[in-house]
């Protein structure tokens, strides 16, 4: 399944090693891309898409 989620929090590349991790917590075989300039988290996953936003929310990225 394709996510698009904004994440309004996210900032620099400190910010995506950290949203990397916790999806990857989730399902270790994601494709992640995430753009510091829109905000937009883009992911490729088996994972349902609330245990994704969870994990963000979990490690202070929530999405909207």
């Amino acid at each position: 399944m394709s996510l698009e989620l904004t994440v309004p929090k996210l900032a620099c590349s400190s910010c995506v090693d950290t949203i990397t991790k916790a999806i990857h917590t989730i399902d270790s075989q994601a494709d992640i891309q995430a753009n510091t300039k829109t905000k937009i988290v883009s992911v490729e996953t088996q994972a349902p898409a609330t245990a994704i936003k969870q994990a963000l929310a979990n490690v202070g990225y929530p999405s909207i």
